[in-house]
């Protein structure tokens, strides 16, 4: 028997007994959103005291490394656990091979040398992806038909986690949906002594229109045109395939999992968390972010309310954390709240 069914008829239950106060209500409150639960994601672009606004996501902005390193203060006076580093690659640095990926001075690892000098306690994620280094804005090495070539490309993203790695990165996050390469990552970190930088793998990520803000914002929208992603990232029809590429990943050595995009994908989330019982988290992503700054701006929906609640449906779902637009916004709400 089901518990719902465990209850007795009407009058004896009266679900809204408990809902009639606040205090019962927040005796019966199944899950709590909190700062521990975001992560905030950060766009990093070279020069000095540069800003540029993104102009498909009201708020957020392309910084330089010194202007990344007053909003990390900000972000560690909020509460606010991690960051998760995307490059803005300027044209110089893109190749068909990607080879700036894993420059030992390149964009990332100076910028994660800059914040681990500077502030060790705030944890730091770091993508692992070749999209922004690429001349064509695919995930990786290409043949001359435009095919991605699983094993080539795996070999660079080696370098590049490694790279990451050595400049001091906190968690390697690779989002490029290869097969193979956390175990391969995994490898090479534990030869190099790496042993404790964590790989967040990006397992469950779909070949999803939400993306488009955030291709626009790392600047490989006009690289990708009218390619699309469908030979590596998952479609979107498909779950029982989602456990499998989670469960794999974590047999080959990643200590977190992804589910990539958020809202849209719950169903995803609280699958993974239920059968593999991972240390699962989402990413509330740029197309997410944008039909609700869309919506907040048009008076349609209530911003503060709706934030808030969009991220409790990520831990309703399972999600032990999120990468979400709005962390530096919600962690003011919570503080707000006395949560």
């Amino acid at each position: 028997m089901s518990k719902s069914l465990t209850r007795g008829p009407f009058p004896a239950s009266r679900l809204r007994r408990m809902r009639a106060d606040e205090f019962s209500r927040r005796l019966m409150r199944e899950n709590h959103l909190t700062v521990d639960d975001l992560i905030y994601p950060m766009f990093v672009l070279e020069g000095k005291n540069q800003r540029e606004s993104v102009a498909s996501m009201p708020g957020i902005e392309r910084l330089s490394i010194d202007l990344v390193l007053q909003e990390a203060k900000t972000l560690i006076d909020l509460g606010i656990p991690a960051i998760a580093l995307f490059p803005v690659v300027e044209a110089a640095g893109k190749s068909e091979q990607a080879e700036e990926a894993f420059n030992s001075n390149g964009l990332v690892q100076r910028c994660v040398r800059a914040l681990k000098d500077k502030f060790p306690e705030l944890g730091v994620i770091t993508d692992v992806a070749l999209d922004p280094y690429t001349t064509h804005g695919q995930d990786g090495i290409i043949d001359d038909s435009g095919y991605v070539l699983n094993d080539r490309t795996v070999d660079t993203l080696v370098k590049q986690a490694l790279s990451h790695a050595r400049a001091g990165a906190d968690v390697v996050a690779p989002s490029d949906m290869m097969d193979g390469r956390i175990g391969d990552i995994r490898q090479a970190l534990e030869a190099a002594g790496h042993v404790n930088t964590r790989i967040l793998a990006y397992s469950a990520k779909y070949a999803s229109s939400y993306y488009g803000p955030f291709r626009d914002a790392v600047g490989s929208a006009g690289n990708l045109g009218k390619g699309n992603k469908n030979s590596y990232q998952m479609d979107p029809a498909n779950s029982d395939e989602a456990l499998h590429e989670c469960a794999l990943d974590l047999q080959e050595g990643a200590d977190m999992i992804m589910v990539k995009p958020g809202m849209p994908y719950l169903d995803i989330v609280r699958r993974v968390k239920d059968e593999l019982g991972a240390p699962t988290y989402a990413y509330q992503v740029s197309g997410e972010y944008a039909m609700h700054c869309a919506a907040f701006a048009n008076g349609w929906l209530d911003r503060e309310a709706v934030i808030l609640e969009s991220l409790l449906a990520f831990k309703r779902a399972g999600a032990d954390g999120i990468l979400t637009y709005f962390a530096k916004e919600a962690a003011l709400l919570l503080r707000k709240a006395g949560k």
